[in-house]
């Protein structure tokens, strides 16, 4: 029974005495997340390889304004070819060869759309046109500002037996605006 008066007095002695200086406590630099290189796993994929597109399977009218959203990209990035193919027979409604086409946009340095929300459907002898609204603008080689506002109208034909895969898809059937002249 004595131990435990004596145990107490040294837990009250031990409580009394200054306390330890605080040690800082040691140093731990944070840990980053190491990047990912692209192509490697977890990574983004490779920029270098363009990533392939599926086909634009819209019938609506957002499938209308879709295949004007890739014509203007490929007039902008220069790419006439492609942007003539995405006009109705094969380019020919374009009014021009592919190489007129082309030519067409010599005199622009810069060119970029703006598409407006696709108008609705309207069907006649078998085919199915939307009307979008747009405004091209950019710059010549001169540096000259140019904008202009239009429609253009895009046609597909409905699924009817005999249809080429070609006419089952958007083209642009006509187009307000051009390029600025020269």
């Amino acid at each position: 029974m004595r131990a435990i008066p004596i145990v107490l007095a040294l837990v009250f002695v031990a409580g009394c005495q200054k306390p330890a200086a605080d040690a800082p406590a040691p140093e731990v630099a944070p840990k980053t997340a190491e990047a990912t290189a692209p192509g490697q796993p977890g990574g983004l994929p490779d920029d270098r390889t363009p990533v392939a597109e599926a086909p634009i399977a819209d019938k609506g009218p957002q499938g209308a304004a879709q295949v004007l959203q890739s014509y203007f990209a490929s007039l902008e990035a220069k790419e006439y070819g492609a942007a003539w193919k995405l006009w109705s027979d094969g380019g020919k409604a374009s009014g021009q060869d592919a190489k007129a086409f082309a030519d067409s946009f010599a005199n622009v340095a810069e060119y970029h759309a703006e598409i407006g929300a696709p108008g609705a459907p309207e069907g006649a002898a078998g085919s199915t046109y939307v009307e979008v609204p747009i405004r091209v603008y950019g710059k010549t080689v001169g540096g000259r500002d140019f904008s202009e506002r239009g429609t253009a109208a895009l046609r597909r034909v409905n699924d009817v037996p005999g249809a080429t895969a070609e006419q089952l898809q958007w083209r642009i059937h006509n187009m307000g605006v051009a390029p600025p002249a020269q």
